[in-house]
């Protein structure tokens, strides 16, 4: 059994409201060309909530306010050593520009588009495309009626 201490890492799904979500490609040699969300580890003393939005800040350079403050997905990632939240959120301010020494990419993709590079197993991990899924289900709950 792993005994190893989870690493929390909280990221952010980000719509552009025509029904593409942003999602960024790793230069981390770890993860190499992958797509996954903007994300990163949880600074001492820092909300899941708080490194959310910084890392949106520092990865992509916009500023992201929450939609809702719980997680729309928690789950260890495939190894077991960290434990991914991402969150819903919408922004509000800055401009799209890709940090060049963490990120290859940065692309605004539709639900089938990330599903296609699931399929090609391009993405990091299943966290980016079910907290894409989760956040269009919550989107679709709050057009209703």
């Amino acid at each position: 059994m792993n005994n190893q201490v989870q690493v929390p890492v909280a990221g952010v799904v980000i719509g552009d409201g025509e029904g593409r979500y942003l999602v960024v490609q790793e230069k981390n040699p770890k993860a190499y060309g992958l797509w996954n969300l903007p994300a990163g580890w949880q600074d001492k003393g820092e909300t899941l909530q708080q490194t959310a939005i910084r890392e949106a800040k520092e990865e992509i350079g916009l500023d992201v306010e929450l939609w809702i403050d719980h997680p729309l997905v928690s789950m260890a990632n495939d190894t077991g050593e960290r434990m991914l939240h991402s969150f819903f959120a919408k922004v509000v301010g800055g401009e799209l520009s890709p940090q060049i020494e963490e990120l290859l990419d940065a692309k605004w993709l539709t639900l089938e588009e990330v599903e296609t590079l699931s399929k090609e197993s391009k993405l990091r991990n299943r966290w980016t495309l079910e907290s894409i899924r989760k956040a269009i289900e919550i989107d679709n709950e709050n057009n209703r009626g």
